[in-house]
């Protein structure tokens, strides 16, 4: 893209969206717990599913769950890979994979993480819902044929 060319409105939209993802990710690879706080919306449509958790519905228990997570011995690392973006007015999506790595091994997990447009500030994006679910080493599907087997 020459830089005669204009973005496509949507573009400056996708970056800000992507670095919300970022932040999420970058806040819960350091702990940082007052971070991860600012990334969220601080209401009760917010939920979370950690990997073998159940729901989490409401702040108050997506926000304790970071911080009993934080508290524990597990400290990951986290190349997150595929990032897809779909926007849709104020609210936007992130499907990505997060290629964990820690002192126990690696894991990948299929994550889908939800933003809407801060009222306040249109170029910030706050965290509704973040689902984190295992990737299977071989889960039966072969994309190339679309028969599921």
């Amino acid at each position: 893209m020459s830089h005669d060319e204009v973005l496509p409105a949507y573009e400056p939209a996708r970056y800000e969206v992507l670095d919300a993802n970022r932040e999420f990710y970058e806040a819960f690879e350091t702990r940082d717990l007052d971070r991860m706080s600012d990334i969220w919306a601080h209401d009760d449509r917010v939920s979370c599913v950690h990997p073998g958790w159940t729901a989490l519905h409401g702040w108050a228990a997506v926000g304790s769950s970071w911080a009993a997570l934080f508290n524990g011995p597990q400290q990951l690392q986290f190349i997150v890979t595929e990032a897809d973006v779909v926007i849709a007015g104020d609210l936007a999506w992130v499907t990505c994979v997060e290629n964990l790595l820690s002192d126990d091994g690696g894991a990948s997990i299929a994550a889908l993480n939800i933003f809407e447009r801060d009222e306040r500030d249109e170029h910030r994006w706050r965290l509704l819902a973040h689902h984190g679910s295992p990737v299977m080493a071989s889960h039966g599907l072969d994309p190339d044929d679309g028969t599921g087997a």
